[in-house]
């Protein structure tokens, strides 16, 4: 899974937060911004993602409405 797809995406739509492959083969992360913008992101990780990866699934948790933005850019951690 190449994070990098994931940075550009999120930028471009304006979301902020972090991406992680975990030693699973998963990703986890998290992503702030308004709604809609949280939603176009949510949609393009369920049905689009990275040219070379593969989605069996999605799940999104801990959802909530915050005050403020938590980051102020999209970055892979490692």
């Amino acid at each position: 899974f190449s994070n990098q797809y994931t940075e550009e995406e999120a930028r471009k739509l304006g979301v902020v937060g972090w991406v992680k492959n975990t030693s699973k083969g998963t990703v986890t992360g998290q992503v702030q911004g308004p709604e809609e913008k949280v939603n176009a992101m949510k949609s393009w990780l369920t049905k689009v993602g990275s040219p070379s990866s593969r989605i069996d699934r999605t799940n999104f948790s801990n959802e909530k409405e915050i005050s403020k933005l938590d980051f102020s850019g999209f970055s892979t951690r490692y």
